[in-house]
């Protein structure tokens, strides 16, 4: 019965989500209120108010680091495009229906898999989608498949909004952020060849097939793309690391596959300025030793020592905003500021809310020892084998919740009470649950719903769902059987 009472919190978030009544914001709210009695009655040992309020303050604390890479994120986005970038560092694409039908299946490549995840990770929200579909529009395709395409610019979503969601993941497992990017990389680069398929077969389904040789170019774009990111996660840690490895390789591609003119090229050099500004700016941070060493130096706050530190000058989220109050200055229009400066509230203030009520509820599960206890009660029952569930409670809620920030703050503590009684990797079982909160969320309504939107595709999501249902299936399956693994390789 208590461990029935225990789960309340979680119970409430999942029933609030699934009736579709309430937005996740309104869920998380009623998810705290459910955790807050509890923790006060009915935990493990006792926990006064006093401790409830240090809580609800490391939940504020969390929230205040996530919230810049959110909203300086949007604002940044949305200056640029006032530069005509709507679309990506490379601008619009050609006359679609005038290439030939290769050329078509690499701007269909290079929209999915370059600029969408790259508009992803510097702004979050579904922006990706909106990027790749504003350039595989002209290909005239069918709306059901321009959804999965769509889709597809979410499969790198452990680096979106800036690698928010993974800096939020690593505060709860208090595990370093860039570490368990790194361990996410190999759950993700295993996914990536069930997207792969995915676009192979929706592709030929269009009447866009490749030879061979082509499928092996794809690959191979693919598994360079993933092993710069690596290398970019392991130098720059997950905020920037997108941006600084996909950057280029979308100034690569954009060069190989168009073979612009002198004018061409400088127009789409034009267009992505703010970028490369950016991008060669928050790089220099991280890897000039005096220039970090100066920065860090300038303010370094840090009220707990078991949480990420604000250091405002090292924030990727401030250079975000900054850079945005820069193109308004250099282009002398303030108001252009203010209006995006509403436009991204507006846009991202329901993200920012659930980030910080859930972080709130995640602090007061876990510093009432509920969260462990919970984790103890499983442990004794099902042992070393109480891992395998991970991937299917943690992909259900990210599917429900359209984001992996609540199955993390639900589930992370305890995962990793599981993990340390059953001698397990943590940083390995960390980035389990969060890759399997994070990537199964590619097949939320939510994300369906604005796939559609976008695609002009209201009333096919039942048959994109039929498409998509092997590959789901054979998703799980790969989460599971890294959760075996896991428990295997102890």
């Amino acid at each position: 019965m208590m461990y029935l009472l225990w789960s309340l919190p979680a119970l409430t978030v999942i029933a609030a989500i699934a009736s579709a009544r309430v937005n996740t914001t309104m869920a998380a709210a009623l998810g705290l209120l459910a955790a807050l009695p509890i923790a006060l009655l009915a935990a493990p040992a006792p926990f006064a108010p006093a401790q409830l309020a240090v809580a609800l303050e490391r939940g504020l604390w969390i929230g205040w680091i996530i919230t810049p890479y959110i909203l300086g994120g949007l604002l940044f986005w949305q200056m640029a495009a006032q530069n005509g970038m709507t679309t990506g560092p490379t601008g619009g694409p050609p006359d679609a229906m005038r290439l030939d039908p290769l050329a078509r299946r690499r701007l269909l490549f290079f929209a999915c898999f370059l600029v969408g995840p790259f508009a992803e990770s510097a702004t979050g929200f579904g922006v990706g989608m909106l990027g790749t579909v504003m350039l595989i529009r002209p290909l005239g395709l069918k709306p059901r498949e321009i959804m999965v395409f769509a889709l597809l610019s979410q499969t790198l979503i452990p680096w979106g909004a800036m690698g928010s969601g993974t800096l939020l993941a690593s505060a709860y497992a208090r595990v370093p952020a860039t570490q368990l990017a790194l361990y996410s990389m190999v759950p993700v680069a295993l996914l990536m060849g069930i997207w792969l398929a995915l676009y192979w077969r929706t592709a030929a389904r269009e009447g866009l097939s490749a030879p061979a040789a082509e499928l092996g170019r794809e690959a191979a774009w693919m598994a360079a793309s993933l092993a710069l990111l690596t290398a970019a996660t392991a130098l720059l840690g997950p905020e920037t690391a997108l941006l600084a490895a996909y950057g280029p390789l979308i100034v690569l591609r954009f060069l190989a596959d168009r073979r612009p003119d002198r004018g061409q090229a400088l127009d789409a050099a034009r267009r992505a300025l703010p970028y490369i500004a950016l991008i060669a700016w928050l790089v220099a941070t991280r890897l000039v030793p005096g220039l970090n060493r100066g920065l860090a130096g300038l303010a370094d706050v840090k009220p707990y020592a078991d949480l990420p530190a604000w250091m405002p000058f090292l924030h990727a989220g401030s250079w975000l905003i900054a850079g945005a109050v820069a193109m308004a200055a250099w282009r002398r229009h303030p108001g252009a500021l203010r209006a995006q400066s509403r436009a991204a509230w507006m846009t991202g203030r329901h993200a920012v809310m659930s980030v910080f009520l859930f972080a709130m509820m995640a602090e007061v599960l876990a510093g009432a020892g509920i969260s462990r206890a919970y984790a103890d009660g499983l442990f004794s029952s099902l042992r070393d084998w109480t891992i395998l569930i991970t991937p299917l409670l943690a992909g259900a809620f990210g599917i429900l919740a359209n984001s992996g920030n609540a199955p993390n703050s639900l589930f992370m503590s305890s995962q990793l009470s599981l993990a340390l009684q059953a001698g397990l990797n943590m940083p390995a079982a960390a980035a389990l649950l969060h890759v399997s909160g994070t990537s199964m969320g590619i097949f939320s309504p939510v994300r369906m719903s604005i796939a559609a939107g976008l695609a002009h595709g209201r009333g096919h999501e039942r048959g994109v769902y039929v498409l998509l249902l092997p590959f789901a299936l054979a998703a799980f399956g790969i989460l599971l059987s890294l959760a075996l693994f896991v428990v295997i390789s102890g």
